[in-house]
């Protein structure tokens, strides 16, 4: 039997320190630098935020924010989206750590590993914080309360119980996502008994996220078949996806949205054009998916020719071969990439404030006009970003678990 590979010492902090920081006279210097640098502007942004800002614009302008102009006593159905993405948020999380990966043949998952407790101990402290700060009424900090508790008490029970489910019901549970979303537009929009809202009336952070959304889940599939296609050897489809792509990535998304907005009204006849809303949210999907194709298309390159070749000789079909052969080693390729653009279509949505759609960036225009509120641009940026920072760091995130998730040569976080 081969002996086995000593044991590696994991360095204490001190030694950590030395050896990263400090492992010479010229790196001790420039760490010290910048520590000093990174201290002196964290004490200055703390100094600004606790005595010197006036949060009064945030607190006052929440709801608006928030959700725009959305009717108040209709407000109710979007805590109950909220409390179920809570409740599908808290199931999914708890599942991806209860259930082995697929292929996975190492120690059983670890159910609260360090990464999900410091994840959690940080939703508290902001459940608990966040509604104090912003001066928010005692109902909607309790409802804010209950939210957080229902999605860490779902987390728990699906990591306690959801190696009990069945294989049915296991995958099943990924199809409670797409539901769940077109719950969530009959929520917002209205329909099936419920009034109807006009988009005119979405704004705020939810008119951001649900464009932001659309756009991510109808780009995506879109992005792939323009990849297939520019690979295609049909020469009508391969040089149709190329036009495509160049023509999009050549153009200025500001000059699509405005070209959404004005030439639809022309082309199609009354009655069948879409709200402002629904032009820009396909003008966005279209803009993205002619990236997600070229990063899907890197993707594609990187597979060698022989697997599908190999996947033809066992008698596959061209659509199976690339479906369950092909893809699957492309996607994990050109995963980091196509989250990336999907980062990037999120903060492009702030271009939406130029052509007349109240989304966040826009609501924060608003705000700032108000003559009670002049002077106070430096809390509504502020907030701004770290709402922007919260959403693109949650995509980065879920990149990240994917990516580990997908390859059984990582091991699992602890």
């Amino acid at each position: 039997m081969a002996p086995a590979p000593p044991a590696t010492l994991r360095p204490g902090p001190w030694q950590w320190l030395r050896r990263e920081l400090f492992g010479s006279r010229l790196d001790g210097l420039i760490s010290i630098a910048l520590l000093g640098f990174l201290v002196a502007a964290a004490l200055g942004l703390a100094r600004w935020a606790l005595f010197q800002a006036q949060w009064a614009v945030i607190s006052a302008n929440s709801t608006l924010f928030a959700v725009g102009r959305y009717p108040l006593e209709q407000q109710w159905r979007l805590w109950l989206l909220t409390t179920l993405l809570a409740l599908a948020t808290g199931l999914s999380w708890g599942l991806l750590r209860a259930l082995p990966r697929s292929g996975s043949s190492g120690p059983p998952p670890i159910l609260w590993p360090r990464n999900d407790r410091w994840a959690a101990a940080i939703l508290v402290l902001l459940a608990l914080w966040l509604p104090l700060a912003l001066q928010l009424t005692l109902a909607i900090q309790l409802r804010w309360w209950a939210i957080t508790a229902l999605l860490l008490l779902a987390r728990w029970a699906a990591g306690r119980w959801g190696q009990a489910l069945p294989p049915l019901v296991r995958r099943l549970i990924p199809l409670i996502w797409p539901l769940l979303y077109l719950v969530g537009m009959v929520l917002i929009s209205g329909g099936l008994g419920l009034v109807q809202v006009a988009p005119s009336d979405w704004g705020g952070l939810l008119l951001t996220l649900l464009m932001a959304s659309f756009a991510i889940l109808l780009c995506f599939p879109l992005g792939v078949l323009l990849a297939l296609g520019r690979r295609s050897t049909l020469p009508l489809l391969r040089w149709g996806s190329l036009l495509y792509i160049e023509f999009i990535r050549g153009a200025p998304l500001i000059t699509l949205l405005f070209l959404g907005q004005n030439i639809l009204g022309f082309l199609l006849p009354g009655g069948l054009a879409p709200d402002r809303v629904w032009r820009a949210a396909w003008v966005l999907t279209f803009f993205a998916a002619a990236y997600v194709a070229e990063a899907v298309r890197s993707g594609l390159a990187a597979v060698p020719a022989g697997q599908l070749e190999a996947a033809r000789s066992l008698g596959l079909s061209m659509p199976f071969a690339l479906i369950h052969v092909v893809l699957p080693q492309a996607m994990r390729v050109a995963l980091p990439a196509t989250v990336g653009q999907f980062i990037t279509l999120l903060q492009d949505t702030t271009l939406l404030s130029l052509i007349g759609l109240l989304d966040l960036l826009g609501t924060a225009r608003t705000v700032m006009a108000n003559p009670a509120f002049l002077g106070r641009n430096a809390e509504v940026y502020l907030v701004l970003a770290v709402l922007f920072w919260c959403c693109c760091a949650a995509l980065g995130l879920g990149s990240r678990a994917l990516e580990t998730r997908l390859n059984p040569n990582l091991a699992p976080s602890r």
